[in-house]
């Protein structure tokens, strides 16, 4: 056998930006909807950054019809001149060189969203065409780029010559002196079959509008009609109370900022007088960090010395009490915003904040504003006492209760519960298992399934609101309790992701509003109690058919709504060798899993090279979330509001 050859002629060197359309995903996560997105998100940073620094008071955002989308601003405007090193104008430099911008420097960005530097860059890169009109006091510079290369030389013409020259830009120009305008169509070899989500861009720009009060935000679809401006000169204190609309609070908002010249912090807290769960939205210049960080971590740190020491100096607490961080976020609403010359982020997605200075800073200025405030304000620092305490006894309780759970859920075939059928196979990466609503469909799908990989377990009764319930009482459900036993992981802060037992967990019920109600709820327990098996891509929902179309005794086809089935029996129809003769449908409606045999289940819905599958992201959870504790939390006005919104669409059977 003879050796190849590895030498130099092996090695790829990929030029300019090259390697961006060759791995984009690097640079953008992903090239579906996330990373479509991503790209609008970095050009509109750089307007943001533009506000941030004091040059600018608008931005305006446009989605076209032909797919491209628009964003400019009434900043300083790209340099335009001669860049030393490069000898390109910096404009090309910026748009055409990796990690080539005013980032880096500054003097030019105190606080900067844009870390990198190279979002302008990827942008163009990505694009089947980028244009940039770049206003000066007396002047137009315009250039544009095809596929990260230069489509047309930089261009200069005085600004009375512009309606001559690109009559369709004028509308766009902010301000009368200065500012910036890039329109950019993405090169969709490159990206999946996507689309600008208008709604989701639309919640984007407002919230980044609540977090830079006073700066106003300007959107049109042109695709719909849709328009829309945003400016909030109060902040993330409005913010905080249009997140906390409909809720009953203990508290009211309370919000303060503080810092130094390299470090800005803004906050916004209150307690819901009902709720249990926490909901905390932390941000870096401006940009989410959905997986928090060290802001988040001197923020807790923070409230739980506070309180602790508040308590104690009350003499609160009796004997050695004391306050643990989880009783203290029960009902807590936060918006954390920090501004911080050079943040340091986990990863290109600026997930997670990893700047020690942030938790230091935070940690100092929360104990400084917030214990100013509850000294100023002691009966609202006795309800949130009152209602930490509550949480620490429902704490202690749940720790009990858990710990019992686990003693008899030793993670052995021997302590599983007696409802799981399980299956051989002992690797995680090959194994499954099904949470399935009731006996009936729990008894087909334990015949029906793949024994060697596929784990049944049915859930017997009503599933458990665990968005109204305490977490002692929601670890003495056994539907609950079976499941965590199963999936062995354990729970709470005895949570191992590693000790998961099945890499797909498969939540598989009826096709209609009861299934899909169940769902929700099961959901609701995951995202709030086990977020890890979502965020790691375990947890899916089987996709039932709604109906079996037969045409002969033989021919058959299972379809998932109502619009599939007309278009089946369309398309047959049409097909029809014999037009004299009309074709004959039986169709079969399954109103439950329990209605189908063994071997439909496992044809339909449980084998895997014919199942549909739905991978359950975060995103999706919380919209699930969401709903949930519009329609089944402890507020009334919510749910009454979603149901006047919405009767119109129910369907009602009159008997």
């Amino acid at each position: 056998m003879s050796k190849s050859n590895y030498g130099a002629e092996n090695i790829t060197v990929l030029e300019g930006l090259e390697a961006v359309r060759k791995r984009p995903g690097m640079y953008i996560g992903n090239t579906g909807k996330d990373g479509l997105h991503r790209c609008l998100g970095e050009i509109m940073d750089n307007s943001v950054d533009e506000f941030m620094a004091g040059h600018a008071t608008t931005m305006k955002v446009v989605l076209r019809k032909d797919g491209s989308a628009l964003i400019s601003d009434d900043g300083r405007g790209i340099p335009t001149e001669m860049h030393p090193k490069t000898g390109k104008s910096t404009l090309e430099t910026i748009l055409t060189v990796l990690h080539a911008g005013g980032k880096f420097d500054q003097d030019s960005y105190q606080f900067s969203g844009g870390l990198h530097g190279v979002g302008a860059s990827v942008v163009n890169a990505l694009s089947e065409l980028l244009e940039v009109w770049v206003a000066k006091p007396d002047d137009i510079h315009y250039m544009s780029f095809a596929k990260g290369k230069t489509h047309k030389e930089l261009d200069k013409f005085e600004k009375a010559f512009l309606a001559g020259k690109h009559p369709e830009i004028i509308e766009h120009i902010l301000g009368d002196h200065t500012g910036t305008v890039i329109s950019f169509k993405p090169d969709y070899s490159i990206f999946e079959n996507v689309e600008f989500d208008g709604e989701q861009i639309l919640l984007g720009l407002k919230q980044m509008a609540y977090l830079n009060k006073g700066f106003k935000v300007v959107f049109e679809d042109e695709r719909d009609g849709t328009k829309a401006d945003f400016c909030f000169p109060k902040g993330i204190l409005t913010y905080l109370e249009d997140i906390t609309k409909g809720e009953s609070l203990l508290t009211p908002v309370i919000s303060f900022e503080g810092g130094e010249e390299k470090f800005r912090l803004e906050m916004a807290i209150t307690y819901s007088q009902s709720g249990t769960s926490e909901k905390l939205f932390a941000f870096t210049n401006g940009i989410i960090n959905p997986e928090g960080g060290m802001h988040v971590t001197g923020y807790k740190t923070a409230l739980t010395k506070l309180i602790n020491n508040y308590a104690q100096a009350k003499n609160y607490f009796k004997k050695d009490e004391k306050f643990s961080s989880e009783d203290l976020k029960e009902g807590v609403r936060v918006v954390l915003s920090v501004k911080m010359v050079d943040p340091q982020f986990t990863s290109q997605s600026k997930v997670k904040l990893g700047s020690t200075l942030a938790r230091k800073m935070v940690d100092r200025i929360v104990q400084d504003k917030l214990g100013a405030y509850l000294e100023e304000n002691p009966q609202i620092a006795q309800s949130i006492l009152n209602k930490a305490q509550l949480a620490m006894k429902a704490r202690m309780a749940a720790k009990a209760a858990r710990e019992s759970v686990m003693r008899k859920g030793v993670m052995e075939s021997m302590s599983l519960p007696g409802k799981l059928a399980d299956c051989s196979e002992k690797d995680p990466e090959k194994s499954e298992i099904y949470i399935v609503e009731g006996d009936s469909a729990g008894g087909s799908a334990k015949q029906g399934r793949d024994r060697h990989t596929q784990a049944i377990l049915p859930l017997r009764g009503k599933v458990l609101n665990t968005e109204r319930a305490t977490l002692d009482r929601i670890m003495n459900y056994e539907g609950i309790k079976n499941m965590i036993i199963a999936f062995g992981t354990g729970i709470g802060d005895k949570f191992d992701i590693e000790k998961l037992r099945y890499h797909k967990i498969i939540l598989m019920t009826d096709a209609d509003v009861d299934g899909a109600h169940i769902t929700t709820l099961l959901l609701t327990f995951l995202y709030r109690y086990m977020t890890e098996l979502i965020e790691g891509g375990y947890v899916y929902m089987a996709r039932p058919p709604l109906y079996k179309v037969s045409w002969s005794k033989t021919k058959f086809e299972y379809v998932y709504s109502d619009e599939e089935k007309d278009a089946v029996i369309a398309k047959k129809k049409k097909e029809n060798p014999n037009p004299e003769k009309e074709m004959k449908f039986e169709i079969q409606r399954y109103k439950g899993l329990g209605e189908m045999n063994p071997e439909q289940l496992w044809d339909t819905t449980m084998d895997p090279a014919h199942r549909l599958l739905w991978q359950v992201t975060i995103g999706e959870a919380e919209a699930a979330n969401s709903i949930f504790e519009d329609l089944m939390g402890a507020d009334v006005a919510p749910r009454k509001a979603f149901i006047e919104e919405n009767a119109v669409f129910a369907e009602v059977d009159l008997v």
